[in-house]
């Protein structure tokens, strides 16, 4: 009768691993369980407004009655705080040691920039050490119950997004544009990478749109890949008025984000 094998010490270390990758995927499952539609704002790009359509759009659907949370998972360079002129952090519960996100016009937030001491700081990690950032953020958050919780992701197609993606089984993407040729191949960069991973792309929007910069790129990107065009969004100086986003002020940009986030509720029916 064969005996078991003991585990080498490299064995046994994977094996831990391996649980405790398990366990940390199953708090991060807890965590969005109350959540009923994720999604990603997101571009090859940077620059070109992913964090501006994130903020407006949560802020035109919270407008609507939706339950909406923002999750700012941009380690690097986080502005959703800024955007929202929001400096109340999140509070820590002292039985779970979760963090309740704070709010802002009805939208629930959870940012890296709340941690720093400093925002003018810049923060140089690596890959690793930022996968590590958001799968804590990810296990220590508590979202509560959600309509949309809209993920604004760095650009690129590095470990930020790739982490994000892999983690947060996403239930779409929203891939934003500027006109211009660059700004429109790296979103095209985009498309592909989420359909390398076999995830869904709820549609594209075009920003900066109007005689400046110009205007098509959406609609070509909609054509190509047989996607909805959500919407375009004005080159608008209304865009930096007041506190509070565009999309509950300005009456062209409400109009165009209120589009948006229609077209957005409509993709998730039926």
């Amino acid at each position: 009768m064969s005996s078991k094998r003991k585990l080498t010490p490299q064995e046994e270390a994977r094996l831990s691993q391996v649980r405790e990758n398990f366990q940390k995927r199953k708090k991060i499952t807890e965590s969005i369980s109350s959540i009923k539609n994720k999604i990603g704002v997101y571009s090859g790009k940077g620059g070109v407004g992913k964090t501006t359509v994130s903020v407006n759009l949560a802020c035109s659907l919270a407008s609507q009655g939706k339950s909406v949370g923002i999750f700012d998972v941009d380690i690097d360079c986080p502005n959703v705080a800024n955007i929202l002129h929001l400096s109340e952090g999140p509070t820590q519960n002292e039985e779970d040691k979760k963090f309740y996100p704070s709010s802002r016009f009805d939208v629930k937030v959870m940012t890296m920039s709340f941690f720093h001491e400093n925002e003018e700081e810049a923060t140089i990690w690596r890959g690793p050490m930022i996968t590590n950032a958001i799968n804590q953020l990810l296990q220590m958050t508590h979202w509560g119950e959600l309509d949309y919780l809209i993920v604004d992701l760095p650009p690129g197609t590095s470990d930020g997004p790739l982490t994000v993606m892999q983690t947060l089984n996403l239930d779409g993407f929203i891939i934003v544009t500027a006109p211009q040729k660059v700004a429109k191949l790296d979103a095209i960069r985009s498309i592909n990478m989420i359909k390398k991973l076999n995830q869904n792309v709820i549609g594209v929007v075009e920003n900066f749109s109007g005689p400046v910069f110009g205007s098509g790129a959406a609609q070509e990107i909609s054509e190509q890949f047989d996607i909805p065009k959500l919407g375009t969004i004005s080159l608008n100086a209304e865009h930096n008025v007041g506190t509070k986003p565009a999309a509950l002020t300005s009456t062209t940009v409400k109009e165009e984000f209120l589009n948006i986030s229609l077209a957005v509720i409509e993709s998730f029916k039926g």
